[in-house]
């Protein structure tokens, strides 16, 4: 009886709030488009997560690929060398524009930070060349005209490379007119597709505008509602744009590796909800499309 009873409940609530009810967790796999490796983690290797344990991480979550970038950029390529000889994960390496905490309020207008940037593509990693650039962080949105900032959209657009960056929708905007392409050609990544609470509409109108803009979306407010499915608003914009979402983990902070488990169990469960080929595209597919992997 008791189980009728929550099957009548699920029903209920599924029918009343648009959401499926007893969708079963998406179980395929999982490409991670926003991971650092940052120098707190691995600290040498003798940090709390030395390389084997975020490879761990990874491999018993699923997770077949991840976007990596770090602070400073030695993490990265540490990660790089380790998951081209690990057979399961492929590390898709992006140049961070960060060598210290301090660069994260002035990178846009320090032009050390552009000949960082030249020096680490030429460099590459063990894995291969650098694909993007990023991720990057803008407080104000104006500071998107900042000259650096500039010259590295315009970099990122003539060469291909692809940019992740943490901004409010109206940076977009202005970092993709500062391309030569004026965001038509510009893969832009858009860290938690509005971190601020940026309207689903206006995210709407963004897809819309400019055709390679990808959302990632790891800490985006109302994105979830009861039992960690998907609020109604939100299901039907990935399922309008089910090439435009990627996940990440956002492993910003130490916190964030610890609870690794539960972020890609969270993302299983509301992936679960969507059509099968949309829950596939946005956890898989969308970001290993980009990048060339199988």
């Amino acid at each position: 009886m008791g189980n009728r009873l929550l099957a009548v409940i699920s029903i209920a609530i599924g029918l009343a709030t648009g959401l499926p009810a007893y969708a079963a967790p998406y179980s395929g796999p999982l490409f991670d488009a926003h991971l650092h490796y940052n120098e707190e983690a691995w600290n040498g290797q003798t940090g709390p997560h030395p390389i084997s344990d975020v490879l761990a991480r990874m491999q018993r979550n699923g997770v077949r690929a991840v976007l990596a970038n770090s602070r400073p950029n030695d993490g990265t390529r540490a990660l790089a060398e380790a998951g081209a000889a690990q057979a399961g994960v492929t590390v898709v390496p992006f140049v961070r524009l960060y060598r210290n905490r301090a660069d994260y309020d002035n990178w846009f207008r320090d032009d050390t930070i552009y000949q960082m940037v030249q020096a680490e593509l030429a460099r590459g990693t063990p894995a291969g060349p650098y694909r993007g650039l990023g991720e990057f962080h803008l407080y104000d949105s104006a500071n998107a005209n900042g000259p650096v900032a500039r010259q590295l959209m315009a970099l990122a657009d003539s060469r291909g490379l692809a940019v992740l960056a943490h901004v409010d929708d109206v940076a977009i905007d202005l970092l993709m007119a500062n391309t030569p392409s004026k965001g038509q050609q510009t893969r832009l990544i858009w860290a938690h597709t509005g971190i601020g609470g940026t309207p689903v509409a206006r995210v709407d109108a963004l897809m819309a505008r400019y055709p390679l803009l990808m959302g990632e979306l790891s800490y985006r407010p109302g994105l979830t509602c009861e039992g960690g499915l998907l609020c109604p608003e939100w299901r039907a914009l990935l399922i309008k744009y089910p090439n435009r979402f990627v996940i990440g983990s956002d492993t910003w902070v130490n916190q964030r590796w610890q609870y690794y488990d539960e972020l890609m169990q969270g993302y299983r469960t509301w992936l679960g909800g969507l059509p099968p080929e949309v829950a596939r595209a946005i956890g898989w597919d969308n970001a290993a499309g980009w990048f060339g992997l199988k």
